[in-house]
């Protein structure tokens, strides 16, 4: 009698943790990619690389992120310090319901200068009906969305 009452809240419990474990996994190894990715960009000399060229260095040191290229959305846009202007409230990911979309905003930027990176990459839950499934804000085609975003200034040549 108690293995029925209690077996699903245990179920429950597993799926959750399997799920939180995964999307805890993404997000670090999306930020680890981000982290590389923008100190490479940083510490670059030359002309500043652009998009597809940061978006593949993203993906190179993402690992365990199936489809990076095609569900990884950058914004890039530069900044001043004495007149802040943070990125826009709502990122701006993929759905693979709609067309695509040409980028938001992507400037390079030059030298000394402040810049503001968001990656927003969309993933699949793996159990997308379960506790933590159904607390995930999700588009139409069912994918949750993780996003990074870190801030650089590029070093001077």
């Amino acid at each position: 009698m108690e293995f029925v009452i209690l077996s699903p809240f245990l179920i429950g419990f597993m799926i959750f943790s399997i799920e939180l474990g995964i999307v805890t996994f993404r997000a670090v190894m999306l930020e680890r990619g981000l982290d590389i990715a923008v100190r490479d960009v940083r510490l670059g000399t030359g002309t500043a690389p652009q998009h597809d060229q940061i978006k593949q260095r993203i993906c190179d040191n993402t690992i365990g992120v199936l489809n990076c290229t095609e569900k990884l959305r950058l914004e890039m846009v530069p900044t001043d310090l004495r007149n802040f202007v943070t990125l826009d409230a709502t990122p701006d990911c993929t759905d693979e319901a709609e067309p695509a979309r040409p980028l938001r905003e992507f400037t390079p930027g030059s030298q000394n200068q402040l810049m503001l990176l968001r990656a927003c990459l969309k993933y699949r839950p793996i159990f997308p009906e379960a506790i933590l499934g159904r607390a995930l804000t999700k588009d139409t085609s069912g994918e949750a969305a993780l996003i990074a975003v870190s801030a650089f200034v590029q070093e001077p040549l």
